[in-house]
């Protein structure tokens, strides 16, 4: 099966601006930013998308959640506020077959998004 785009990107074969790392967890700003601050969050072992996450993938998902509140706050936009949108599926906005968070924020965001 060949990678996805996400891990190619942690396997640093697509460069991209990485903003943290660790044993579990990948965050690099978006390269088509649809807020001041986008950045997306992925796990390194790819799971497709949340609707195929299973009972095992619990740590997983805690860890990616906290981080991705860590980044935000590290990018500043904790006491302003930011959004976190995972998508699932092609009608769900899915362009990528990997579960990542989008971090959004550095901006009023309107809801519902569109």
């Amino acid at each position: 099966m060949s990678k996805t785009l996400f891990e190619k990107i942690a396997a640093r074969e697509i460069p991209a601006e990485i903003v943290y790392e660790d044993d579990k967890v990948l965050a690099f700003r978006d390269i088509n930013p649809q807020a001041p601050t986008h950045i997306l969050i992925v796990p390194k072992m790819p799971i497709p998308r949340i609707a195929e996450a299973e009972a095992g993938d619990n740590e997983l998902l805690g860890h990616l959640l906290l981080k991705a509140a860590e980044v935000a706050e590290n990018e500043d936009l904790k006491s302003d506020g930011y959004r976190l949108v995972i998508n699932n599926g092609r009608n769900g906005g899915e362009s990528v077959p990997h579960l990542h968070v989008h971090i959004l924020g550095g901006r009023a965001l309107k809801w519902p998004p569109g």
